[in-house]
């Protein structure tokens, strides 16, 4: 009896497995209606942003910057964060695209994407640029 109910679940479960793999069509899909693929890091298409808009964005960015850093050190002169300020804000308007120049400019909104630009050009403009020092010791040679 059990070899019976055994062998009567193999039989149905091929055959149902033949069946469907069977009905399968071998026609394609058909490509959807955009065959364009969207990639978010192509800014090909983005509108290009004008000398003047780069000029308002990096002004009022160093503006920002200055007010930040000022609230965090209250007792330092302005001066000393202007250089990175606008070091920062140079770096950051090489690859600014039109939209995060509009949102920062007129909707004084900082975009994630902006963010990450500023973060990076951060490390960039306030790393050190000089090689350090040779410590004055000299490899010992292992005998």
């Amino acid at each position: 009896m059990k070899l019976k109910n055994l062998l009567f679940v193999v039989l149905t479960s091929i055959f149902i497995s033949l069946f469907v793999v069977g009905c399968s069509d071998d026609k394609p899909e058909k490509a959807s209606k955009s065959a364009e693929v969207f990639d978010p890091f192509d800014h090909s298409k983005d509108k290009t942003v004008s000398a003047s808009e780069k000029d308002k964005f990096e002004a009022a960015f160093v503006e920002q910057c200055v007010k930040k850093e000022m609230l965090a050190a209250p007792n330092a002169e302005k001066e000393r964060f202007v250089r990175p300020c606008t070091c920062i804000a140079n770096e950051v308007s090489k690859n600014l695209t039109a939209k995060e120049a509009e949102k920062f400019v007129a909707e004084d909104e900082n975009p994630v994407s902006l963010t990450f630009k500023v973060e990076s050009a951060g490390y960039e403009c306030l790393q050190e640029k000089a090689p350090p020092l040779d410590s004055g010791f000299t490899a010992v040679k292992p005998k």
